[in-house]
């Protein structure tokens, strides 16, 4: 695998309609996220931007990609430590502030993974052991996730309490 990769998406706008940017009112904010070989991406603006409600915005989408990259880090730790993750899920949240003149920005992401792991292994005996060792793999996760190491607002992580797998669960969330 050598240092550099490239990543590479097409951003088509679709809402021009009949007349385009004549007016701020006057055209929609639709547009489509294309990767080649994958499914299309239906996207707008947030709807308090004039956006379209039933669309994923470029805000949700990055909230989004800081909770994958996150995820994908710590569950390539879990695996290394012998840990047995069998769920994983992620309530994310970021906060974007809008100043006057319309211009703004993210000032944090919370990340709040729910973790479930199953018993034996690697995975420590006791729930309070079994938090910190999860613990140590999420701040592990954080150093190495490239999208988080890429921006300049907190991201934070405040991980749910572990759950332990039982007869007939695997999921969490």
């Amino acid at each position: 695998m050598g240092l550099l990769h490239e990543y590479a998406a097409d951003v088509v706008w679709t809402g021009a309609g009949a007349t385009g940017t004549t007016g701020y009112a006057a055209y929609s904010r639709d547009h489509e996220v294309r990767v080649a070989g994958k499914p299309v991406v239906l996207a707008s603006a947030d709807p308090a931007f004039r956006g379209d409600p039933a669309r994923h915005n470029p805000e949700e989408l990055l909230v989004a990609a800081l909770a994958e990259c996150h995820m994908l880090w710590f569950l390539h730790f879990a695996a290394t430590s012998g840990v047995a993750v069998v769920g994983y899920a992620d309530r994310a949240g970021g906060t974007m502030r809008v100043e006057a003149a319309g211009h703004g920005q993210f000032t944090q992401v919370v990340l709040r993974p729910q973790v479930t792991v199953r018993p034996g292994g690697a995975a420590a005996a006791d729930g309070a052991a079994l938090d910190a060792q999860l613990a140590d793999l999420h701040r592990r996760a954080h150093e190495h996730c490239f999208i988080a190491r890429s921006v300049t607002f907190p991201v934070l992580t405040e991980p749910a309490p572990a759950v332990l797998e039982t007869a007939g669960a695997g999921s969490a969330g």
